[in-house]
């Protein structure tokens, strides 16, 4: 069985050698009051942030240059709900601890005897956190080869694996083995709400197109008929109802917030209405077995291999139940995921929250020895401490993704973990997921035609009254200012906020 990486130090040693080495239009930034066009980097700032109905926002702003110097703070150094500015430390924590050639593995087991191409008994499918099973690109480029991948990449180089050694029949079952993390899928702190959907969904050893389904909606073209609705990928893993209805062109779409799932069941079911004439689109449900999800999965892409598989798919968090097949053997097959950046990438481009808390786990597991939210947040947090240099009372961490409300972190705290990652000899992956404005990620549509387009590099984030924005703005110079914008506790339209927070980035990039 695999040792965890680091196993030889103590975390406490790995740390001290650490520490010596949704995307959318945004209106433009709103125009500042007069004085915000002339004076001290304080004064014009202090103008944007007290401007009403602003001046109601509980702000917190660091700005620091490369050098660490201050330049401008207000309330640098007080706790703020971060939202998805959360992710910068897992992605950080991450790059600078793994090694760089870290891959997430997963191997196939016998739990039985393999014959003349028949498995007599089941196929182990052990899983180590590998999010990447899933379908989307891992760059900025699009184009470029191998950036851009599929839901069953992964899988089918698996059953291909398989195939090639021999296989063509299983008389058992493919069990999805996820028992490398820790039985708690969900974490206790997230709504219950959001449990149905992809940014909360079940966090295991294995996973598959981010333990999610998609829902592809299509209204009719007649009010009061049912939307077309269908999914993939389509496994046969659950039962579905269309309960929703086709409603009035302007009468808006409630269909988003509408999937159910009966407890207990994989009965799912979607009310609400979409709206004629809009078009198609997607949402993403989360499924409760993510073990089973991917063991069905493989099994799927066996059968259409001609390999027999007569017992079916099933999942387990139970560590014991396939340690005999684990221990005794070597595995049958091993697949390496997708390198550290591309875990890394969307975690910071797109605020992928499950690549997120898979990351977290993995730290934990790996370096903390235990595949737990608290082991990973316990390795965040001596990260911080013993190689960053941030005071233990200056943040507080709940999550890898920042969905839970309890996360708490200071904007200095921010500030001062980007400069130094800035300053790190591995920094490459995490700047390079950071999204940039003008560019694929989401600072798409943001800081267009001001006099900082295209040089912001920042982490977005953004749960109910809260907007974050934390990153660097490159210089003519070559040199960076690093800044840390929280708004909290505030009533204001999300995207009269962003504006407003924008404009507050853009007088930064004035500084010279």
């Amino acid at each position: 069985m695999r040792k965890p990486i680091l196993a030889s130090l103590t975390i406490s040693a790995a740390f001290a050698a650490l520490a010596a080495a949704q995307v959318m239009p945004i209106p433009a930034p709103a125009p500042a009051p007069s004085v915000a066009r002339r004076g001290s980097l304080t004064q014009r700032l202090d103008a944007l942030l007290d401007q009403p109905p602003f001046n109601r926002v509980t702000w917190g702003v660091s700005v620091v240059d490369d050098r660490g110097r201050t330049l401008y703070q207000r309330n640098a150094d007080r706790l703020f709900v971060p939202a998805s500015n959360t992710k910068l430390v897992v992605a950080a924590t991450a790059t600078a601890l793994l090694p760089p050639e870290y891959r997430g593995r997963t191997s196939v087991y016998v739990n039985g005897t393999l014959r003349d191409g028949i498995v007599d008994g089941d196929l182990v499918l052990y899983g180590r956190g590998d999010a990447t099973w899933s379908e989307r690109c891992y760059g900025v480029d699009t184009l470029a080869p191998g950036v851009c991948d599929s839901s069953f990449a992964a899988v089918n180089a698996i059953a291909d694996s398989l195939v090639a050694r021999g296989v063509r029949r299983v008389t058992g079952r493919v069990v999805g083995d996820g028992s490398y993390f820790e039985p708690t899928l969900v974490h206790p702190a997230w709504n219950l709400f959001d449990l149905n959907w992809w940014y909360a969904a079940p966090v295991s050893g294995l996973g598959f197109n981010d333990n999610s389904v998609d829902f592809r909606i299509t209204p009719a073209d007649t009010v009061g008929r049912p939307p077309t609705i269908t999914w993939t990928p389509a496994l046969g893993l659950f039962s579905f109802e269309n309960r929703a209805r086709t409603g009035p062109a302007d009468g808006g779409s409630t269909i988003g917030d509408n999937f159910y799932r009966a407890p207990g069941t994989m009965d799912i079911w979607a009310e609400g209405t979409a709206a004629m004439g809009r078009t198609p689109w997607v949402e993403s449900f989360a499924l409760p077995d993510p073990n089973r999800y991917a063991a069905r999965a493989l099994a799927f892409s066996l059968q259409h291999r001609g390999v027999a598989v007569e017992g079916g798919a099933v999942g387990t968090i139970d560590s014991l139940a396939t340690r005999a097949a684990r221990c005794c053997g070597s595995p049958l097959v091993e697949y390496l995921g997708r390198p550290l950046g591309d875990i890394v990438f969307p975690i910071l481009n797109s605020s992928q929250n499950w690549f997120a808390e898979m990351l977290l786990k993995t730290l934990g597991r790996e370096i903390g020895g235990a595949g737990s939210w608290e082991a990973g947040l316990d390795v965040e947090r001596r990260f911080l401490i013993d190689s960053v240099g941030i005071d233990s009372t200056a943040f507080a961490l709940e999550d890898g993704s920042g969905l839970a409300a309890g996360n708490l972190v200071s904007p200095a705290t921010f500030t001062r973990l980007l400069g130094y990652m800035y300053r790190h000899p591995r920094r490459g992956p995490f700047l390079a997921a950071l999204p940039r404005s003008g560019q694929l990620g989401s600072l798409l549509r943001r800081f267009i035609a001001t006099p900082i387009e295209g040089r912001v590099v920042a982490k977005t984030g953004s749960i109910d009254r809260v907007n974050t924005l934390s990153g660097y703005i490159e210089r003519a110079d070559g040199h960076v200012l690093i800044f840390s914008v929280e708004a909290n506790a505030h009533a204001i339209s999300g995207r009269r906020m962003l504006a407003q927070m924008d404009s507050v980035v853009v007088e930064i990039g004035k500084t010279k």
